[in-house]
Order: C-alpha cells, then sequence, then structure tokens
C-alpha cells in the first residue's frame, strides 16, 4: 500500500520539476554557464584561480558593472539604450575638460573647481538621458532609433571637446575613486558593488522598481491600472545614462586618460552583461542579481581566455557565441513562457 501511494506522489512531483526549470532556464542557464567556466580555466590555467586574479576580474568587470545597473532598468522596461558608451565617454571628457590641464595638453579647456566640474558632468549625462526620455515618451521615436541617434550626438560633443587630443587630468575625488584603493580593495570595486546594491534594492523593494517590472511585463495593463508608463520609461533612460556618465568619469580616472572612443566596447559589455545573466529583452523578467551573474561570466571568461593564451581573434568569437547562445535562450524562454500563458 505504501509503494502504491508514493507512487503517484513521486509523479506529481517529477511532473511539477520539469515546468519549473524550464521557467527557470533563464536565470539557471548563467549560473552553470559562469561554473563551467570557472571550472575549465581553473583546470587550464594554475594562475586562474587566485585570490588576486578574483581581485583583478572584479576590477576589470567594475566600469561595466557600473553602467549596466542603468541598463538594467531600461531593458526590463523592455526598451534598450545604444548610447550608454557613448554618453559614458563624453561625461569622461567633460569632467577632464572642467578640470586644470597639464602644459603639455594642448587642449583650450575651461579649469572650475573639481566639485563644479564634477557636477557639470553629472549634469551633461543627465541632460542628455533627458533627451533620450523626450524623445522616447513625447516624439514617440523607438528607444532603438533615438539613443543611435544620441550614441552620434554624444560622439560629436567629444570629438568638439578634445579634437583629437588627450587629457589626463581629472578632480581629485575622481581620481581616488577610479584608480585609489582602501585596505588593498580598489575604490571602484566598491563603488560598483554599491551602485548594483544600490540598484537591487531599488528594483526589490521599491514602488518605483514594481513598477518597471509592470511596465516591461505588461504595457497595456500598467497603463490600465493607472500608472504613468511615459514618465517612467522617460526616469530610466535618464537613469541610465547617469550610471554611464558616473562609469565613464570613473573608467577616465581608472584608464589614466580621456579621449575620443575610449568606452566604445563597453556598449556591447554592458548589454552582453545584463542579456547574458539572464534579463529578458521583453522586459519584465530579470534583475540586477542577473546583471551580477552575467558581469562575472564575461568577466571570468575573458580574463580565463587571456591566462590560456587564446588567440586575440578567437577571443572576439568566443564572446560572441555566448552571447548568441544567451539571446536564444533568452527568446526560447519568452516562448515558453507565452506558451504556459496560453
Amino acid at each position: 500500500m505504501a509503494s502504491s501511494e508514493t507512487a503517484p506522489a513521486a509523479g506529481r512531483q517529477a511532473g511539477g520539476l520539469a515546468p519549473f526549470l524550464r521557467s527557470q532556464m533563464r536565470n539557471i542557464a548563467p549560473f552553470l554557464t559562469l561554473i563551467f567556466l570557472s571550472a575549465f580555466f581553473a583546470f587550464a590555467s594554475p594562475s586562474f584561480a587566485t585570490l588576486d586574479n578574483l581581485g583583478n576580474i572584479l576590477t576589470q568587470v567594475s566600469v561595466t558593472g557600473i553602467i549596466a545597473v542603468g541598463l538594467t532598468f531600461v531593458i526590463l522596461c523592455a526598451e534598450i539604450d545604444l548610447s550608454i558608451a557613448s554618453i559614458a565617454n563624453v561625461t569622461g571628457i567633460a569632467v577632464a575638460y572642467f578640470t586644470l590641464q597639464e602644459s603639455y595638453v594642448n587642449i583650450a579647456n575651461l579649469p572650475l573647481p573639481g566639485a563644479v566640474a564634477i557636477l557639470l558632468a553629472i549634469l551633461l549625462c543627465a541632460l542628455l538621458g533627458l533627451v533620450n526620455a523626450l524623445g522616447l515618451t513625447v516624439i514617440g521615436i523607438p528607444s532603438f532609433i533615438m539613443t543611435l541617434a544620441m550614441m552620434q550626438i554624444a560622439a560629436g560633443i567629444s570629438a568638439l571637446l578634445v579634437r583629437g587630443q588627450i587629457a589626463y587630468k581629472v578632480p581629485d575625488l575622481i581620481a581616488t575613486l577610479g584608480s585609489g584603493s582602501i585596505g588593498g580593495i580598489p575604490w571602484i570595486v566598491i563603488v560598483a558593488a554599491v551602485m548594483l546594491l544600490g540598484g537591487h534594492l531599488v528594483l526589490t523593494y521599491t514602488r518605483f522598481g514594481r513598477y518597471i517590472y509592470m511596465v516591461g511585463g505588461n504595457r497595456e495593463a500598467a497603463e490600465y491600472s493607472g500608472l504613468n508608463v511615459k514618465l517612467i520609461l522617460g526616469a530610466v533612460m535618464v537613469i541610465s545614462a547617469v550610471c554611464s556618465g558616473i562609469g565613464g568619469m570613473l573608467g577616465v580616472a581608472h584608464f589614466g586618460s580621456a579621449q575620443q572612443n575610449e568606452f566604445d566596447t563597453y556598449l556591447l559589455d554592458s548589454i552582453a552583461a545584463v542579456v547574458v545573466g539572464g534579463t529578458s529583452l521583453f522586459g519584465g523578467r530579470g534583475g540586477i542579481g542577473n546583471t551580477i551573474v552575467g558581469l562575472f561570466v564575461l568577466g571570468v571568461l575573458n580574463n580565463g581566455l587571456d591566462h590560456v593564451n587564446i588567440d586575440s581573434f578567437l577571443k572576439i568569437l568566443i564572446r560572441g557565441l555566448i552571447l548568441l547562445a544567451a539571446l536564444i535562450i533568452n527568446v526560447y524562454a519568452q516562448r515558453l513562457r507565452e506558451k504556459a500563458a496560453d
């Protein structure tokens, strides 16, 4: 009797496990990828699995992590921001432009006190984000097109400010946060961790965070429930620009220079971190936790490939293949979700 009663229960448990795994595939796959990559590189290179190298990985993904915080907000609303790298670049250049440079730097800039330089740089990136927001919500330009235009606008401002030259000095606070450390921990890692934590808390425990998930999950339902969808979309575009600007300022200090096209690779890196981590491109699913996993996947991959001396061109190919796999999982998970809803 006991065996006949437990068999149906086991069948129900088994029947319930498969749908659960399918529904969580977007979250499980990135985590398994991270474990696999970490194990593979630890086996392939003794120098990979060390505390010093972990510190290197954290430092390497810090700027991407700061930028990806704002991008996570945007993608959760089922929008995209292609201007993040250009806004990061122009903000980093702007904070250097308003800082007194050495005599050998051939830039006709406008030196101001450090606090004023930082404030103006943040206002600049917020203004560019506001233009994105107005284009999206007031004029009705799709975010893909609007931010593509802003990418060019921000790149043009960068070119006008430095005119092909390189600036080196930034305000002391930015220099400390970008290249200094405390207790052996780089400040830029701490800033990235604080911003990721802040983004997680906002998305998880605030009304604004719930509204973001509602807008991304079902925009029409959000409108019918009385939410100001345009205001929320505009807010996430500004948040994305400000996060990009902060990443740009600290990145300039970390790299030691401000110049044109310095952050071009961060567009793909930031999008990859969010998407590889499992946040849905269709909105309403994912979050900062997913982005953190995505950051570690990219960080481990890039760092590990350096440790095993993979050809640099092959490294780009492998990154592209992993991003493609993440996109396939993302789309497939969305189809499963729609099928379950039907």
